[in-house]
């Protein structure tokens, strides 16, 4: 029977540990946080007594944790006497990291997995907490064909949409655009919908355009930044993420990284990372990204 260790049960891994439970496969969980593992337990899973205990009995490793550095200091060092994750797996074991962490840190990580005698692959996904409890993610995934084929059924109890990105690292990458993309647009609607508020038309008339011509985009349909046109978005539960400031002010930070890496003329991209630094400094932080219109209102002359 396929035994899968999942390592790091908080909003995201939790329920994505428990989609695979509910599946019929055998999940060997570990989180640091007792109330996580609490969860686990409640949702079918089996907790380990440790991180290295559920690796050793598992066909393949699943990592969702905070940033690139846990993920190598989770590893660990492979050598005779080593310790971490590589060192305590069985040979060839697959190491797929959700996290998501820097395109460098990602290859890093997968070298140390393949100089262990292991495969890896970057799985970053897309879809918030709402996405790992019904099983919707996307996931954007970096590695090699055969390790991404074994990997897509396992892939597919989780989410929606899998698509293999490329070689190692690829996967992050794609994430890192992609929110760049999110961040740019939702700041972008929620600065229309600010001067349309000022210019006297009403969000719903707003929204029926432009949700129907050339401002049709995601930051728009499904996370509207204003109560009503769209009932399920953050808007209408003051702003409960969702999908937090804080985390979107991560990723904007890799995204930052990897402009001054490419040398890319990214000045909008860059213009989101200074306003998610901000709300994410103030309540911000735990409310959901989509919240970002309060601020533009806030400033309004």
């Amino acid at each position: 029977m396929t035994t899968i260790a999942f390592i790091g049960l908080g909003h995201m891994g939790g329920p994505m540990a428990a989609n695979l439970a509910r599946a019929g496969i055998r999940v060997l969980g570990f989180d640091l946080v007792p109330a996580s593992l609490d969860a686990a337990r409640a949702a079918g899973i089996k907790v380990a007594d440790s991180a290295v205990a559920a690796v050793a009995e598992a066909n393949t490793v699943i990592t969702m944790l905070p940033n690139g550095p846990d993920v190598i200091a989770a590893y660990g060092d492979s050598g005779e006497n080593g310790s971490g994750l590589l060192a305590a797996a069985k040979p060839n074991t697959l190491f797929i990291d959700c996290s998501t962490i820097a395109v460098d840190d990602a290859r890093v990580a997968a070298g140390m997995a393949v100089a262990a005698g292991h495969r890896a692959l970057d799985a970053p996904v897309s879809g918030g907490v709402v996405g790992a409890e019904n099983a919707t993610l996307a996931f954007m995934v970096g590695g090699e064909d055969t390790d991404f084929h074994e990997a897509q059924p396992l892939l597919d109890l989780m989410g929606r949409r899998i698509v293999h990105c490329g070689g190692t690292g690829l996967g992050q990458a794609a994430k890192v655009c992609n929110n760049m993309i999110l961040a740019v647009s939702q700041i972008a609607v929620a600065e229309a919908f600010v001067l349309a508020e000022r210019l006297g038309l009403s969000d719903q008339a707003l929204y029926d355009v432009a949700s129907n011509a050339s401002g049709e985009c995601w930051a728009l349909t499904t996370n509207c930044p204003v109560p009503g046109p769209v009932p399920t978005s953050p808007a209408n539960r003051d702003f409960q993420p969702g999908f937090a400031g804080f985390l979107m002010n991560k990723d904007l930070g890799l995204a930052e990284q990897a402009i001054a890496l490419t040398g890319v003329d990214a000045r909008l991209g860059l213009l989101a990372r200074e306003i998610y630094a901000d709300y994410a400094a103030g309540e911000g932080a735990h409310r959901d990204f989509s919240g970002i219109i309060e601020t533009i209102r806030s400033r309004v002359a």
